[in-house]
Order: structure tokens, then sequence, then C-alpha cells
């Protein structure tokens, strides 16, 4: 069974989106799995003039006949043309980076520390005006491990780490980087510090990824498994493929903010493209490489292989009549030269060479190294400034010597303005920004995430986002009719990077009969439900306004704790604060999703009645509204025999005869839920003083549930409290089993 089956999305997984009534839009974080970006909106009442520059720069190889770099040459010895028209070079700068350089010696195992967990870096930029990495060559090492069974990523491994050790040279800086599936992480910035980057390679994970993905194929070479008919792989590669492609976009244009030559090196088992349908995918990625200066040198981790017809141990035999005709092999060599035709495009379309079919891995970064030789930085500002997204063919020329010889990129894609985004772009750069490490701090996101145990195995996990009103306010100000905004995001173990659940909607907020201040006392409220197992988690998710093309970011890691092994105290769900509750059925706004209502509304525990209580993100409170705290508390069936507390006597051995009288009874009674109420009740602190606390409130376990689940509903006047911050304690007592639970955190109170 597949982890995305024990892990799935719960069906009643709803969407609320509104715009709901709120006391205040100041914001502010609380500890319980809640938090929010910042913002980087300009206030409104400065003035902003706004000029639009675009830098180009390229780099430019000059060799006389004998094929020697010629040295010397100023910004005056070049000319360069955009589309035919002259343009004014702002900067030359020459690089020197000689390819007979001795190695460095050689670390010893002693000199090498090992990082047991990886660290994650981003590739810092120049400083304006500056050249960072002047007469160093910048080597990327990039491993695709969704693009490697764990053999292949074995061997790509021990040709990095023998790189590093023996041929390495004094000019060479070398960057770390890997895809596993989820997001493309910079494990190690450029530098020549070898011990580091041993340490880095030596402890990445053999068969992470999983190494399989996109692989298969549904034609007469595909294994005959004896599965029953479904959905072949084919159709899901497609979508794999393109998140490959989109990984290696992601990861050059973050390499575009360096000025030099990028020699990238791709580690993969081959890239299979499902004929047209990864084609857009794949000029998007080589366009983005192109435009940041990069050349990729893939290396085929397989090396040298010698399939049979019908491939090797590691698959099933085909079946049918194609594995007697011949098209069952034809088909393996065919998919086999495919994908190596993918990494070959990619080299050639970038300027790069990639190496197929040759076991020795380390000659394709040595071909990588010696390919950057001595080499020019032009610098120039366009002079033509719309941002259109269309090529521009440039030339250069040298004054001296007339018979050079120049090797530079032929042209550019220009940057795109939001409103000029068709809806491939769009979709692209949300998928962009979900991989990058770097958050966009554009659009303010805040988010809230609580947990409420289903049965002994699941837990119902529902996921609060908001936006605040300010954000609308300013489309509003700016004549938007609509607040149009995009969610997408995931949720990831930890643990092995699965995805086991996703964020992806549109809403759209009408602002036309609203005035600015109507809508300053309303925020956007987004919320989503999932079902899952405990264990360590993280959720990322993005909001884009679709008016502005603003994209937000809130990132966090949470734990869902295995609530049947506490033992020591009263096992609870989150707490949730609110001082709203709103009709369900009025708050879902997507009408195909209303017949799910009543489906959706039992699951989740925080719709009661008929009316869902919207957590509070902010942690900030009216002093006119009542505070509304909710959680529950669990009691574990006390069976007989499983859950007996340690050094317990052992259960007496029953009789081999029937038992008479009241035995039977007393037996059936020992496996039943012992239930009991529960006491709880609220206190409020300021400066370490009690100010406030509720009436102890007796609770009785739900009935007729094979979970003992105690709802715990607090409903609090709070006007009798002056403005401020407040340390809001939640207690939970069992008096029979002489337990207890504490739950406390940091509220505002206002106005």
């Amino acid at each position: 069974m597949r982890m995305t089956r024990l892990l799935r999305t719960s069906a009643a997984a709803q969407v609320v989106a509104s715009l709901l009534l709120a006391s205040t839009s100041t914001l502010a974080g609380s500890a319980q799995v809640t938090g929010q970006n910042k913002s980087s909106n300009p206030d409104d009442n400065v003035t902003t003039f706004k000029v639009t520059r675009q830098l180009v720069v390229e780099t430019v190889t000059v060799k006389d006949k004998s094929g020697k770099t010629v040295p010397g040459l100023t910004a005056k010895d070049f000319t360069v043309t955009e589309d035919g028209v002259a343009q004014q070079i702002s900067f030359c700068e020459h690089q020197q980076l000689p390819t007979d350089v001795t190695p460095l010696p050689k670390p010893t195992n002693e000199d090498i520390k090992l990082f047991y967990k990886l660290g994650r870096t981003q590739i810092a930029p120049e400083p304006t005006g500056e050249l960072k990495y002047k007469d160093r060559r910048l080597i990327t090492l990039y491993f695709d491990m969704t693009a490697m069974p764990p053999s292949d990523q074995l061997r790509a491994e021990l040709a990095a780490e023998k790189f590093i050790r023996e041929q390495m040279t004094s000019a060479d800086l070398v960057s770390i980087w890997r895809y596993a599936g989820g997001s493309v992480d910079t494990l190690q910035d450029f530098t020549a510090d070898r011990n580091r980057l041993l340490s880095i390679v030596e402890t990445l994970v053999i068969g992470e990824g999983q190494g399989q993905v996109g692989t298969s194929s549904s034609d007469d070479s595909a294994p005959d498994t004896g599965a029953a008919f479904g959905q072949d792989d084919a159709e899901f590669n497609i979508f794999t493929t393109n998140r490959q492609l989109a990984a290696l976009q992601t990861a050059v244009e973050q390499l575009g903010r360096l000025s030099e030559k990028k020699q990238f090196i791709y580690f993969a088992s081959g890239l299979n493209l499902n004929g047209l349908d990864n084609q857009a995918q794949l000029h998007a990625t080589e366009d983005a490489a192109i435009r940041a200066g990069v050349s990729f040198w893939p290396i085929d981790a397989r090396g040298l292989v010698a399939y049979g017809a019908m491939g090797d141990a590691t698959q099933g035999s085909p079946g049918g009549q194609s594995m007697y005709s011949g098209r069952g092999a034809n088909n393996f060599a065919s998919n086999f030269q495919r994908s190596q035709d993918t990494l070959y495009s990619l080299a050639a379309d970038t300027g790069g060479k990639a190496l197929l079919d040759n076991n020795d891995l380390t000659r394709g970064i040595v071909d990588a190294q010696k390919a950057v030789g001595d080499y020019y930085i032009l610098g120039y500002y366009t002079s033509n400034t719309k941002l259109d997204g269309k090529f521009r063919k440039i030339k250069v020329t040298v004054g001296q010597p007339q018979e050079a010889k120049l090797d530079y990129r032929q042209g550019y894609f220009a940057g795109k303005e939001w409103g000029k985004f068709n809806t491939a772009d769009k979709e692209r750069q949300l998928e962009d920004a979900l991989m990058q490490q770097d958050p966009w701090t554009d659009l303010t996101v805040a988010l809230e995430l609580n947990y409420f145990q289903l049965n002994r195995a699941e837990y119902f996990v529902p996921v609060m986002i908001k936006i605040p009103a300010s954000e609308l306010v300013f489309a509003k100000k700016h004549g938007a009719d609509h607040a149009l905004i995009d969610f997408v995001g995931e949720i990831k173990d930890e643990y092995g990077g699965t995805t086991v659940g996703n964020i992806r909607d549109h809403i759209d907020a009408p602002l036309k009969n609203l005035t600015e201040e109507e809508i300053a006392g309303h925020p956007l409220e987004y919320s989503s439900g999932y079902t899952i197992l405990p264990g360590k988690y993280s959720i990322k998710v993005l909001a884009r306004d679709d008016q502005t093309g603003h994209i937000g970011t809130f990132q966090s890691s949470f734990v869902i704790p295995n609530l049947n092994k506490e033992t020591t105290r009263i096992p609870t769900s989150s707490v949730v604060l609110s001082s709203e509750r709103k009709a369900y059925a009025d708050a879902v706004v997507n009408v195909a999703k209303q017949k799910d209502i009543q489906k959706q509304a039992a699951v989740n525990p925080l719709v009661q009645n008929g009316l869902q209580i919207i957590p509070s993100v902010t942690r900030v409170f009216s002093r006119s509204k009542p505070l509304t705290v909710f959680l529950q508390a669990y009691e574990a069936p006390l069976l007989a025999s499983a859950e007996a507390p340690a050094g317990a006597a052992p259960p007496t051995s029953a009789p081999a005869a029937k038992p008479s009288g009241s035995a039977a009874p007393a037996a059936a009674a020992s496996a039943t839920p012992q239930t009991h109420p529960l006491i709880g009740f609220v206190t409020f602190y300021r400066d370490n003083k009690k100010v406030l606390e509720t009436q102890p409130q007796e609770v009785s376990p739900l009935p007729n549930t094979r979970l003992v689940t105690t709802p715990l509903n607090f409903s609090i006047d709070l006007h009798q409290l002056d403005p401020g911050k407040y340390n809001c304690q939640v207690t939970v007592l069992d008096p029979t089993g002489a337990k207890a639970s504490f739950w406390q955190t940091e509220i505002m109170l206002v106005q």
C-alpha cells in the first residue's frame, strides 16, 4: 500500500474563503504552530518614482587563430548590438582562469569532519558593482535523486568525491545542490574548502528520493507485473518530468545572481520526455539557463551499460507477443536512447556537453572544468526597456585582432511584466516559488494549524490562513473590484520528504460594493483540513495576489504527537482560541463543494451545530466579544491485557470451563472503556498575577464513541479585563485518574 494512501487527504478537506469581520488588522505571533511573514509593502503616503533599467551581462571568450585567449582587451575594443541597435558597454572585466593549475594536496580522512545533518545555505549574490568571484571557476554539482536509482546515486557521489579529492584546483569554487522531489536544496554555497565539500557529499543519503520516478513506460517493453488494470505510470511521468525540469529551472535562476560563467554538473540516470507534453517546460528551463549564463553538463550516472534485450534482473519480463516479435526489445532500446537524448539537448542548447556511456563519471566534471578558460564579462544597460518577454538577438564584435573567434550567447529572452503573464507563466511562477528556499514577503500571510484525534491512528489537521485587511485596502485603492488570491502549498513528512497533503485553490472576494473603511475590518481567511498520521511534518503555503503578482510565503515545521502513548498527562488536542463562529454552509464558497457539507461537518471538530469555529490566527481579541476556547480530551480504552501499566500484576489465567454466574459479565466489563467526567477551567495571568479564572466546568465524554472523546467549550466574557497582553492558561483535571493537562499561550486584548 502506498504511503499516499496511508497519509491521505481527508474527504473532509474544506475550503472556507470569505471576508470575515475582524476587530483589528494588527498581527501578532503565538506559540501554537502559528505565525506570519513580514510585509514589504510601501507606506501609502509615500510618493514613489519608478525607473526601469535592465542590466544585461555577457560572458565572451576571445581567441586568436592559434586558439589562445587574447588578453588585455578593454570596453573600447568591443562593440555590442541588441536587435541591431548599438549598446553602450558599462563595464568590462577580464577573468583569468588557467586550466593547467597544479591540483591541491589530497586531504586525508582525518582532515574531514563529517556533518551528519546537512545544512542548507543560499547562493550569496554579488554586491552591486563588485565581481565577487574574480578569476575563479564556478562549478555546481547537482544531484537529482529522483532521476537515479540507489546504485547510480552511489556512483555519482563517488565521482564527485574523487573530483574534490584529486582533481579540484586552486582556481575552482564548488557548490553542491540536491533535488529529492520536494524542493531544490542548496547544501553548500561556492567554496574552495574541500573538507567541507567532502563532508557534504559523504553525508548524502543513498536511496533518497527513491530514484525510480519517471523511468517506467507503458509500451511493449513494460514489465508484466500481473496487476489489475489501472492508470499507467506514463500519465504521472508527464508531471514528474516537468517537476524535474522545473527544479533545474529554479536552480539556474538562483545562479543568475552571479555574473560569471557557471558550469552546472547534472547527475541523472537519463531524463524521459513524454512526447510533446514536456516541451514547454524543457524550453523554459533552457531559456532560464541561457539568461543566467549557466551551461548544463549532464552526466549519465548509469555509465556504460549493456542491457539484455528484455532488460536485466532488476525488473520483470514483458508479456504478450512483443517479446517474441522483437518489438519489446526495440522499445526498450528506444526508451533508453530517448532518456539520453534529453540530456544531450540540455547540454547542446546551453553550451555544455553531455557525458554518456562512460564509466568514468569524473571525466564529465573535468571536461566542464577545462572548458572554462580566460573570458571577458561585458555589462550594458539595454536601451529597450520593454518587459515583453520577447527574444533579443545580441551580436558582439572586437576590433583587434580582426580574425579573433568569439564565443558568447547569441541572445536572451526579456523579462515579463505581471500583466503580460499567460496561464502557463503564472503556474510556473507558483511552482518555482514553492520549490525555492527563499521566502516571498510581498504579501503578508499568517497561518495557524491545529490537530484533533479521529481514531487510534489518524488525526484531523485544520489549517487556517489569513491575509490581513490592509492588503485588501491596498487593492481597493488601486481600483480593484475583486481580490483574486491563489493559494498553493504542500504538507511534507520531514523524515522522507513525502507529500501528504496539497493546497491548491483560487479565491474571488468582491470589493466593488465595499468602502475602504468597511474592508479595513474584514481580513481574508482561507481554511482547509487534512487527515494524517502522527509524526514530524513541514508545511509551506504561498498566497499570490492575481491583481499585482505579489506573493507571500509561510513555512513552518510541526509535530502531530501520538496521544496513544501519553501516560503521565491527560491526552488532549491542540487548543483553539476564537472570537467568531460562522454558519458552515454559508462559509463554503465553491458551489461544487457544498454537496459534501454534511460529510465534512461530521469530521471537522470545529463545526458544531452548523456553525464553524474560526480560529484566531493572530491571537488578538476585542474586549467587546466573548472569547471561545475549544479543545478535546481523550481517554484510551482500558483493555485488560494490552494496556496494563508497567509493574502491574499479570491477569489471572481464565479456567478452561465456561465461567458461570457473574464471571462472564465481569470479564466483559473489564474490556470496555471506563469513562468519567473531566473538569476544566481557564485562567488569565498578567505580570505573573492571576486576574481572572472561570468557574470549573465538569464535562462528560461523548456517548457511543470508540475513542473516548471529551469536548471542552468555554465562552469567556472579556469586558472586565483591561487592554493589554495576558497569559491564557487552560487546565484539564481528571479527579478519578489523578491526572492533569496544562496549556498556555500569550494573547492580546484591545478595545
